[in-house]
Formats: C-alpha cells, sequence, structure tokens
C-alpha cells in the first residue's frame, strides 16, 4: 500500500510530499519535530509529545500549527491512512516559508507542518534486545540548546555515521568535562557498581526524552529507586549496566562500548525488566 503523508493541510501521497526550496526548515532548520511510537494500534505517550512540542515552540517564539485537538486528529488520520499499527509517526513544524532572510519572518507567515507514518518491525527490536547494541563516545559538539528538539540535527547524524563506521549502532557525547551528556539520538542510563539506577539530570545539556520520563513512572511503579546525577565516561564504562532509552525502542541495552565490554558484554536484567512493564504503564492513545 502506498505510504500517504500531511502536509500543510493536504493528505498525499508521500512520493509526492514536498514543501517549497525557501521553507525556513530547509534553509535555517528553522524548525522542530517530535517521533512517537505506534504500538498494538495506540499512540504511546502522545500528551507528553504534544507538551513537549509546544515548549519546543514556545522557547523559539514559533506559532502553533493549529489546535491540540485538530492536530491529535490529523496524526491519528495519518496513521490509519498508512494502516500503521506497530510503527511510528515523525511530526514536524517550521517557521515557514517567506524569503529568505535571517530575520524572522512577519507575523502572519503561517508555520508549515510535515506528518509521516511508517511500519515498523518489532522482530527487529526484539532481536536488538536479545543481543544488545554497541556504542563508542564522542566529544559533545552541539550547541547549547540541547533542550529544544529542534531539526538542526547535523551533528547528531554525523555522530551517529562515524558509531556505523566503527561497527557500532550508537554514539554518546562526553562533555568537556568527561560526563555522559545523551546519545545521539537516545538518553543514556547505568546501573552503577552498587545498583542503583542512574541517569543524567534533564535541567540542562540533553534532551528531556519522553521515554526517560516514562521509564520513571515505571521505576516507581516497579519500587525501583532512580539517582539523577552526572556520571563520567569512566563510570559508564565500569557499570553493570548501560541502555539508552528512546520512543520508538523503549531501552536498548548496550554491551560495548569504544571496544570494551560492559560487564559481561551481556544484555542486563534490569533494562529487560523495565522494558516488560513500560506499555503497561505508558498513556495510549487509539488511532
Amino acid at each position: 500500500m502506498p505510504r500517504i503523508a500531511y502536509v500543510n493541510g493536504r493528505y498525499l501521497p508521500h512520493s509526492q510530499a514536498a514543501v517549497h526550496i525557501e521553507d525556513r526548515g530547509y534553509q535555517f532548520a528553522d524548525g522542530v519535530y517530535e517521533v512517537c511510537e505506534i504500538r498494538h494500534g495506540v499512540i504511546v505517550d502522545l500528551t507528553r509529545h504534544l507538551d513537549r512540542l509546544d515548549r519546543s515552540l514556545s522557547e523559539l517564539a514559533m506559532k502553533q500549527p493549529m489546535s491540540r485537538a485538530a492536530l491529535t486528529q490529523v496524526i491519528r488520520e495519518v496513521a490509519r491512512r498508512n494502516r500503521v499499527r506497530n510503527g511510528l509517526f515523525y511530526l514536524q513544524v517550521t517557521r515557514g516559508v517567506a524569503r529568505r532572510d535571517h530575520v524572522f519572518p512577519s507575523d502572519d507567515t503561517p508555520p508549515s507542518l510535515v506528518i509521516t507514518a511508517k511500519i515498523t518491525d518489532p522482530a527487529i527490536i526484539a532481536k536488538k534486545n536479545e543481543t544488545g547494541l554497541k556504542a563508542i563516545t564522542l566529544p559533545d559538539n552541539r550547541w547549547d540548546r540541547v533542550d529544544i528538539k529542534t531539526v538542526g540535527l547535523l551533528p547528531n547524524a554525523m555522530a551517529r555515521q562515524a558509531a556505523k563506521e566503527k561497527g557500532a549502532q550508537e554514539a554518546i557525547y562526553v562533555d568537556a568535562r568527561g560526563m555522559v551528556t545523551e546519545g545521539a539520538a537516545t538518553n543514556v542510563w547505568i546501573v552503577d557498581k552498587d545498583g542503583m539506577l542512574v541517569t543524567r539530570p534533564a535541567e540542562h545539556g540533553i534532551l528531556r526524552g519522553i521515554t526517560r520520563t516514562g521509564l520513571m513512572d515505571v521505576a516507581a511503579k516497579l519500587g525501583i529507586t532512580i539517582e539523577e546525577r552526572e556520571f563520567s565516561r569512566e563510570e559508564m564504562l565500569a557499570a553493570r549496566e548501560v541502555f539508552i532509552t528512546a520512543a520508538t525502542s523503549i531501552c536498548f541495552p548496550i554491551v560495548e562500548i569504544d571496544g570494551l565490554p560492559i560487564a559481561n558484554g551481556h544484555p542486563g536484567a534490569m533494562a529487560e525488566r523495565i522494558r516488560s512493564t513500560f506499555f503497561d504503564v505508558a498513556e495510549k492513545t487509539v488511532i
């Protein structure tokens, strides 16, 4: 079945979907986005994703493309038209189309809205959870406002490419003090040598991941204490477990970093315990 995309008020065949060459997302990366999991025919944690979208737009003084109720209906319609029961939707808002100028366009410029959806294979995700992933570390060279989910992802793309070239699946950023910030497209967690579940605070230096927040709900239900604090690359390498969280993967175990095994080099029990409970706790919006 051909994929369908929503572009500025129109549902179009994916192959014909396009935006103007002077869209500010294309010219300046002047836009924000969200990616949300669809699982068993429901959208996972939609409210939190839309709350974060609202924050990203506000931080960049960008207008809402439509009301939340209308946006929710368009998201659901895109998912239905693409017959996605297991997969994701991608939503992008930019400041709109205007003559190229660094200064923001006039206030009457409508924002651009693009929404796509695609099917993913749960078996592929299950295999990654079974075997675990490899990662590398890199100096964090991104701009200071990584708390905003913008489409300006060139450093992240370069980091992922560097990981691929070394046979890894994720790149983990380390700041100038040697402290872990986050992955190129994930938040990073460790189980430290004392068995404590640890993740970096989300006040500065990382994106406040929606799955990260949902994992905290899961931990509370399971009686697992989380310590929000910084941790170094060295502590991460010595951890009992390392795993990464993202909307479309929940939590993938990391079994090797920079060619060095994490613990015994196999996925750990904490990640599995959390992953198996996550969907029961998450908000579910029927498509």
